[in-house]
């Protein structure tokens, strides 16, 4: 009897750990060989804003609120400029080589 629950309890370990494994490699996946990424996004209040995605060679500008997704406009990846933002470091040294801080 108690061999019995032994090889149930063994499998049902088993079945987790292929489970929690699956969902690792595929979230690798997914965020290796994504179709989309989030540029940005600027809220407008509680669970309001605009989102900038990344999609192929494409950035799509939308719309979010609770209950709706409005595409307002379509950008191909030539026609934007997008940099990498400055660090909090980087925005301090160059402010203090302006003179904007501790004048």
């Amino acid at each position: 009897m108690t061999g019995t629950y032994l090889q149930m309890a063994a499998a049902l370990v088993f079945v987790i750990i292929l489970i929690v494994a699956a969902g690792y490699v595929l979230k690798r996946k997914q965020n290796r060989f994504g179709l989309m990424s989030i540029v940005g996004y600027q809220p407008f209040g509680t669970k309001k804003g605009v989102a900038a995605l990344k999609v192929g060679s494409e950035i799509l500008i939308l719309g979010v609120t609770p209950n709706d997704m409005r595409l307002l406009k379509v950008y191909r990846d030539d026609e934007l400029d997008l940099k990498e933002p400055e660090s909090f470091q980087e925005r301090l040294a160059k402010l203090r080589r302006t003179g904007g801080v501790g004048n």
